[in-house]
């Protein structure tokens, strides 16, 4: 059994909500369910299934979300797009590394323990094929341990891992095992699947091809693995600081929903869809007080002003090309260009144009997957873009039967907020948190039935009672 779960994105803290713990338990106890789900047969024998794996798909610690990349050393400023065989920039790595694994280590603790003997345990088979069903608890009798072994492919927010640098190791190794990782810590996590030793093997097994997705987006990769991109340039210089100034400035000037609103900034998608949250938190937490919510949206204007700025952002004519020109930019982006409230219908449509939301899928990049065209895989997998979906690809009549060829997006485990879409000039969000993850079976395991997707929704408490 091939299990997959992507974009956790669990943060040093420093920036937004990241999920709790609590779904790492509730995430174990189903690795138990679909164990034993799995160990039944095509002819309806139970035999005890004896490993599974378990591959995290990208942007599982998000490095880049962290406002210490805000933080000069020794005077120097280092960012992402800095240079990274540089001390100073392995030193910020590791550092944010290290917060990412102290804060969420209830988490990890669990994700590891799922590598351990005793802890994935389904029931061991009588000698008629059925299960000797004595206790459901895992250390009842007559239980036998699931082999869990977990891989790690990196993505566009956790692609420090990727790096070739030797210093990288420790940091790799630290990873590894906190996350109790199958995954080489002495050589750059993988990217591309096939620079894994493991996994083309285990895709071909399940009849799978999975990768992160971000290659198919040039906002988030250049076109290397080991360089930044310019979503790097905004989260950093425009989210990450703009929350931080705000905190730091007006406070206490601010009411506490505002306040708790702005940490949830970092839960929006797409990053081009903040400015119309911060223009509806704006009216709905200080409506009466114009002058205050003039000097917020300044505050984000003169930081878009920096971002443009930035010499690492003017060399990526690419990010130009995708707004044709600096005005177009300004305006996605600037209260003082573009978002107003009567012009947010207009705003909403070019972001899903230009970015993509729910109405923008990935599955065209699936066709053209050498694993798709020459019919080895089944299924092409990708997450980067939280949008969790199943999308019929092909349907062929073989020697052999029917083959059908499926897209599945991995989603995320993220809190998440939406534009209501009717009247997105209302600037309406919910909120929820959202948990997917898929599983695929090779031979004749969980009756001969090939996948199986799942997807959950939970609703989030109000902003006010947060903190």
């Amino acid at each position: 059994m091939l299990v997959i779960i992507s974009d956790l994105h669990l943060t040093d803290g420093s920036s937004g909500e990241t999920i709790r713990d609590i779904a790492f338990r509730a995430f174990a106890d189903r690795l138990r369910g679909l164990a034993y789900d799995a160990s039944w047969r095509k002819d309806g024998r139970y035999q005890p299934l004896e490993e599974l794996h378990l591959v995290l798909l990208g942007d599982i610690l998000d490095v880049i979300r962290s406002t210490k990349w805000l933080e000069d050393q020794a005077g120097v400023s280092v960012r992402p797009w800095s240079d990274s065989a540089s001390q100073l920039f392995i030193n910020k790595v590791s550092a944010i590394t290290s917060d990412i694994l102290k804060r969420n280590q209830a988490s990890f603790a669990t994700l590891k323990s799922l590598t351990r003997d005793g802890v994935i345990t389904i029931p061991e088979a009588t000698s008629e094929g059925k299960p000797a069903l004595v206790g459901w608890e895992p250390t009842s009798p007559h239980r036998q341990t699931v082999k869990v072994r977990i891989h790690y492919l990196v993505g566009n927010h956790d692609w420090f891992f990727h790096l070739p640098h030797a210093p990288y190791n420790a940091i790799r190794l630290s990873v590894a095992e906190a996350l109790g990782l199958e995954t080489p810590a002495d050589r750059p996590f993988p990217h591309d699947p096939y620079e894994s030793d493991v996994l083309p093997q285990v895709y071909r097994d399940h009849h799978v091809f999975a990768r992160h997705g971000d290659i198919y987006d040039s906002y988030n990769f250049a076109g290397n693995r080991d360089a930044s991109s310019l979503g790097d340039a905004v989260v950093v210089e425009l989210i990450d600081r703009f929350a931080m100034t705000v905190r730091e400035e007006m406070a206490n000037q601010l009411p506490p929903a505002l306040l708790a609103g702005l940490n949830e900034i970092d839960n929006l998608r797409p990053t081009f869809i903040i400015p119309v949250w911060i223009d509806g938190l704006l009216r709905k937490t200080c409506p009466n007080e114009p002058g205050l919510q003039k000097k917020v949206k300044d505050v984000w204007d003169s930081m878009v002003d920096d971002l443009i700025k930035l010499d690492f952002v003017q060399q990526h004519h690419s990010f130009f090309h995708l707004f044709d020109k600096v005005e177009d930019l300004e305006w996605g982006l600037k209260f003082s260009k573009g978002v107003s409230h009567g012009n947010l219908s207009r705003l909403y449509a070019w972001i899903s144009e230009k970015f993509g939301t729910k109405e923008k899928s990935y599955y065209p990049n699936a066709l053209s997957e050498v694993n798709f065209k020459n019919r080895t895989a089944r299924f092409i997998v990708y997450g980067h873009t939280h949008w969790h979906e199943t999308v019929p690809l092909a349907s062929i009549l073989t020697d052999e039967g029917i083959l059908n060829q499926i897209y599945i997006n991995s989603g995320t485990w993220r809190p998440y907020h939406e534009l209501a879409r009717p009247h997105p000039e209302q600037e309406e969000f919910v909120g929820y948190e959202v948990m997917t993850y898929l599983s695929f079976f090779k031979d004749d395991e969980r009756g001969g039935r090939l996948f199986e997707s799942w997807s959950g929704v939970l609703g989030q408490r109000p902003l006010s009672e947060k903190n």
